[in-house]
């Protein structure tokens, strides 16, 4: 079946992250755009005003259906009786979800979708980081901004293959399934699996089955690459029909560090330095390998390529940097990321004291019965140190966390608390930083902390 050709489309909660991107990706192809949303904040609200496809005020309008678009794209943050989604019901317009939309729009491409509890953020960007230093042609659909890319999504007519960053949370709130589940990847990716989104799925069993069907969505002829030291994973992705389905295993990369410098070793290009380090993101970069070579790219350049790769968008990315310090942003927040971004960094510069600043900001890590599942994250930082906004609890209607809870939870009597973001702020300012590295691991804003302030600030100290 092919695709269908859309000349207008409306966007309903456009001010998403992706969503905005989508629509922008869709004015870029010449179609009609319009969209609505309650909230748009930036940098979304600048990016649709460039392209001339703000909504002209926030909120809802019906009437905006009443002029029948080829089809309405429903995004995670409208709800199910949102009054645009009644009408465009009504009126029996094609609605689709986000995953639904991009589906529909590659169904004459090879589809690789990297899914995975942490890591597909990372391993999406450096196959797009290679296939675009290579001039290849691909479309693309990515949680995060990329260095190099002005969207987050691209569709076009002659790409030969997508590729998407499979998220497993839900797809929209009518039908509520995850979103890997309905692209329906030819190369499928699992980069790990640790429990998450309990608001979602309550027990780490039904979270991991998420995965199991993604695995077995795997088609005849297909592939399914997934990280072999990850025993969760290994559990979704024991070969069915292997005569059917190339099934892949990778691992950490070899390599070794020297002077604070990442070397990979390769068995025919040598020594490749790399601006990446952690053992979770050489990692990472094996299941790059694996997807470019299926997708017919030779070793040399993949290595040639990766020389130049940065990293994705707050994964350990570099604020600043002096002599004897380092300060490092990560979107790390669920506790196998906080665990290994911690390690990471702790491992690269073993002479140096680490501090490690985590920001408890999403349901699951200010959720009491999920927090123990953070114990001996922070292990190896040299102080670490954990900040909630008691605002943010308030405006979840969450139950309020103590010091002790988190000490106990964490299992690190050294743990250091912070509800203000000031005086954190204080406290970092304070500190001598002769020797010694700042990782700050959120998928917040630290209460609104102005991190490029105190990045220079701490590095003058």
């Amino acid at each position: 079946m092919e695709k269908k050709d859309f000349q207008y489309i409306h966007l309903i909660a456009v001010g998403g992250s992706i969503m905005h991107n989508l629509a922008l990706a869709l004015h870029d192809k010449g179609l009609k755009v319009t969209g609505s949303d309650d909230e748009i904040y930036e940098p979304a609200k600048s990016r649709l005003a460039a392209a001339g496809i703000l909504p002209e005020q926030e909120g809802w309008f019906p009437e905006k259906l009443d002029a029948r678009p080829d089809a309405v794209i429903l995004g995670m943050h409208a709800r199910p009786d949102n009054p645009e989604l009644k009408r465009a019901q009504e009126l029996n317009i094609p609605i689709y979800s986000f995953p639904e939309f991009i589906y529909e729009q590659s169904r004459d491409k090879q589809r690789v979708v990297i899914g995975g509890s942490h890591g597909k953020t990372t391993i999406t960007s450096m196959i797009m980081h290679v296939l675009k230093h290579l001039g290849r042609k691909f479309d693309y659909a990515v949680g995060a901004q990329l260095e190099g890319f002005d969207r987050m999504v691209k569709l076009s007519d002659d790409a030969p293959v997508i590729i998407i960053e499979g998220d497993e949370y839900l797809s929209d709130p009518v039908k509520r399934v995850p979103k890997f589940h309905l692209y329906h990847h030819h190369i499928g990716v699992i980069s790990g699996i640790s429990w998450d989104h309990i608001n979602v799925f309550p027990d780490p069993d039904m979270y991991r089955d998420q995965f199991r069907i993604f695995a077995e969505m795997t088609p005849k002829a297909g592939t399914l690459i997934y990280n072999q030291d990850d025993e969760q994973v290994q559990l979704v992705s024991v070969p069915r029909n292997p005569a059917d389905i190339s099934y892949i295993g990778y691992g950490v990369h070899e390599h070794s560090i020297r002077n604070g410098k990442t070397i990979l070793h390769t068995k025919k290009e040598g020594d490749v330095e790399v601006q990446l380090f952690g053992e979770h993101n050489l990692r990472n970069l094996s299941a790059a390998k694996e997807v470019c070579k299926k997708i017919g790219v030779k070793a040399h350049d993949f290595y040639e390529a990766m020389k130049t790769f940065k990293g994705a968008a707050k994964r350990l990315q570099k604020l600043g940097e002096s002599a004897t310090a380092n300060i490092y942003r990560d979107f790390a927040h669920a506790p196998s990321k906080v665990k290994a971004t911690t390690e990471a960094v702790k491992k690269q510069f073993p002479q140096r004291e680490l501090v490690a600043v985590l920001e408890l900001h999403t349901f699951s890590s200010l959720n009491k019965s999920f927090i123990p599942q953070y114990a001996g994250a922070l292990d190896l930082a040299d102080e670490p140190i954990v900040f909630f906004s008691p605002k943010t609890l308030e405006h979840k209607r969450m139950e309020m966390l103590t010091e002790d809870e988190l000490k106990a939870a964490f299992k690190n009597p050294n743990l250091k608390v912070y509800t203000d973001s000031e005086a954190l702020q204080q406290h970092l300012l304070e500190r001598n930083w002769q020797n010694a590295n700042l990782l700050l691991m959120s998928s917040g804003t630290y209460n609104n902390i102005n991190l490029e302030a105190l990045t220079q600030a701490v590095l003058k100290s």
